[in-house]
């Protein structure tokens, strides 16, 4: 069986070793660019970059008029 926690500690050790500042700023690159940090509604996890994707979008969608005010929302989420 795999131990997570223990490679985890085990990676956190090496780490704190390193003087290397470029490495240490691709460990963290990498971290940022695989880490979830959200989840959609449907609990699909998203990185910074799909979930920076979806503001962006929603940004466009705003800016395009393309969006219901609060109160056509309530009204959507009543007739559910």
């Amino acid at each position: 069986m795999y131990n997570l926690k223990g490679e985890k500690l085990n990676a956190v050790q090496k780490l704190l070793t390193v003087r290397n500042e470029a490495l240490v700023k691709k460990v963290n690159r990498l971290l940022d660019n695989e880490m979830i940090v959200a989840y959609t509604t449907g609990g699909k996890g998203l990185t910074t970059k799909a979930y920076n994707e979806r503001l962006k979008k929603a940004e466009l969608q705003i800016k395009s008029g393309d969006f219901l005010t609060q109160e056509q929302a309530e009204k959507e989420a009543g007739d559910w």
